[in-house]
């Protein structure tokens, strides 16, 4: 399968990954540093955490959070128009599109996290994945020319 669309794809799965190493370098140390034991801690969630570290700590793993959520959908509609045929040329522009949004959506949110500026890239992708959504439902539905 040549689809162009998979290599924003692969780029976001690992960039995923890559923020999964970030909250774990801030969180480990700032765990140890409220004297909090792993060993001890039974039932506890991650969010629970949000209570006792700094909120700045916390900011790598609600993004992990945050990568958990919408990109499913773009995974999902990506291996939609890569198995269709339909993952070249502007697909795989706005799929490209889309893994930068959130990419910069990762960073601001890690770094110094303004809401305004998340939430605006956070629309932009949203409109990027609706796009692709509706390119993959006219595919689907072979109501292309």
């Amino acid at each position: 399968m040549n689809a162009e669309i998979l290599k924003p794809v692969a780029v976001l799965i690992v960039w995923t990954l890559l923020v999964l190493v970030w909250l774990l370098s801030k969180r480990i140390p700032a765990m140890k540093a409220a004297g909090i034991d792993l060993n001890k801690l039974v039932g506890s969630k991650g969010t629970d955490a949000d209570n006792v570290l700094p909120a700045k700590t916390q900011w790598p793993a609600h993004n992990y959070n945050h990568l958990m959520e919408q990109p499913t959908l773009f995974y999902a509609v990506a291996l939609l128009l890569a198995i269709g045929g339909w993952g070249n040329g502007l697909n795989a522009t706005i799929a490209w599109g889309y893994v930068i949004l959130r990419i910069a959506h990762s960073i601001v949110q890690i770094t110094f996290n303004r809401v305004a500026i998340r939430f605006l890239l956070f629309l932009l992708s949203t409109l990027c994945l609706m796009a692709l959504a509706v390119h993959a439902l006219i595919g689907v539905f072979a109501l292309h020319g």
